[in-house]
């Protein structure tokens, strides 16, 4: 079939949710994507911010193969071993105590708030426990995921919600302590918010929030789903401030393309659900998991969080160079390879983005007016260089 023969059976048969480019990619080899006319991209979405080595990367795919080969599923009623040495790379990475592994990261997120849940529960009793959540957050599509996301225009077709849930501002500490009450049980935000606008929490913030947390016994949840897996220079971005979580939640790369997510607790809180208070048919299956152990294998082999802050502080200076030469762009803002352009409000972000993809370039939008850029971690100070020119033509 042609491209557009596939783009109209696609149209016939997909619900609408997404305005999709009108591109079918049909293949992928290190950080460049093919159409079906077979043109050429420079990937600065990486599947958005999921494909942490790039495409075709022949040592993970075979050993997603030899996986495939063995076994790709059996229920959570018994062990198998992918999932073991998944739970043990991620525990032993992170220093954290257990692991619950999803098919999603919004599924990441439901289990996290159950979890908080839970262990308020447990440790005061019947209650309508209340979570506090951030202005201009995403944490995901599900009910429980969208009751903490901070945006009326995703919530107001699916009221009502998830109740319990108040929305502070992001980076402003006292909001928060003003919706602190004795039923509060958590605090959750993404460590950099991504489609709000690629905004870092501040220093100062995030370790007022672990402070509050840790004198009123509430549980703190890291939305790390978009943010780590070494994207800001650490493995996880709490780490750039030297705090822990009690729950931190991770998708995305995790997987790198095989859909796989986990939330992972901390000892204060890590043993209060019991079982049957939680579960799931997929999450941590052998396939899933397998693709868990070799990512963390290649992120140490091939030195991934090194290569991230050496070749960041080359893409920040190039967008600098960018920002400063451009009169619409307000500001560039972001951690590691995950970085936002602010466009001035009159410059449709769109038209942008549509010129770059026309030039072999695909660049992603966030919050409306941030263009955003979120590569693979494996890119070059050449692959760099190839996006500068291309995105300064566009601009």
């Amino acid at each position: 079939m042609e491209t557009k023969e596939y783009i109209e059976l696609g149209d016939k048969n997909f619900i609408h949710t997404y305005n999709r480019f009108q591109v079918v990619l049909e293949k992928g080899d290190g950080v460049y994507l093919y159409d079906t006319d077979g043109k050429k991209y420079l990937d600065f979405g990486a599947g958005i911010a999921v494909f942490a080595f790039g495409y075709n990367n022949k040592e993970f795919n075979d050993a997603i193969k030899e996986q495939i080969d063995s076994i790709i599923h059996t229920s959570n009623l018994f062990y198998n071993i992918p999932s073991v040495l998944a739970a043990e790379r991620i525990t032993a990475a992170t220093g954290f105590d257990k692991v619950f592994f999803t098919n999603s990261g919004a599924e990441a997120i439901e289990g996290a708030l159950k979890l908080a849940k839970r262990y308020a529960y447990n440790k005061r009793g019947k209650g309508e426990y209340e979570i506090i959540a951030m202005k201009h957050s995403f944490h995901g599509r599900t009910i429980g995921a969208l009751s903490v996301t901070g945006n009326d225009h995703y919530q107001e077709p699916f009221m009502p919600l998830m109740p319990g849930v108040k929305f502070a501002e992001f980076n402003n500490l006292e909001s928060v302590k003003t919706l602190v009450n004795d039923k509060t049980c958590a605090v959750i935000m993404e460590t950099v918010q991504g489609e709000g606008g690629i905004y870092p929490a501040g220093e100062e913030f995030i370790r007022g929030v672990r402070a509050l947390c840790d004198d009123r016994d509430i549980v703190m949840i890291s939305d790390e789903i978009q943010c780590g897996m070494g994207r800001t220079g650490k493995l996880y971005a709490f780490e750039n401030y030297g705090i822990k979580p009690d729950i931190f939640t991770t998708a995305k790369a995790l997987g790198c393309g095989v859909p796989v997510g986990a939330f992972v607790a901390d000892k204060k809180v890590s043993d209060a659900l019991k079982p049957g208070d939680h579960g799931t048919t997929y999450g941590g299956n052998p396939l899933a998991a397998a693709s868990v152990v070799k990512v963390y294998d290649m992120f140490e082999k091939h030195n991934i969080l090194d290569h991230v802050n050496e070749v960041s502080l080359y893409l920040e200076a190039k967008l600098d160079e960018i920002t400063a030469s451009c009169p619409y762009i307000k500001e560039r803002r972001g951690m590691g390879l995950m970085q936002g352009l602010v466009i001035d409000g009159d410059k449709p972000v769109g038209e942008i983005i549509k010129r770059a993809m026309d030039k072999g370039l695909i660049v992603l939008s966030a919050g409306g007016n941030v263009l955003r850029l979120v590569p693979p971690l494996i890119i070059t100070k050449e692959h760099v260089d190839e996006m500068t020119e291309i995105l300064k033509e566009s601009l």
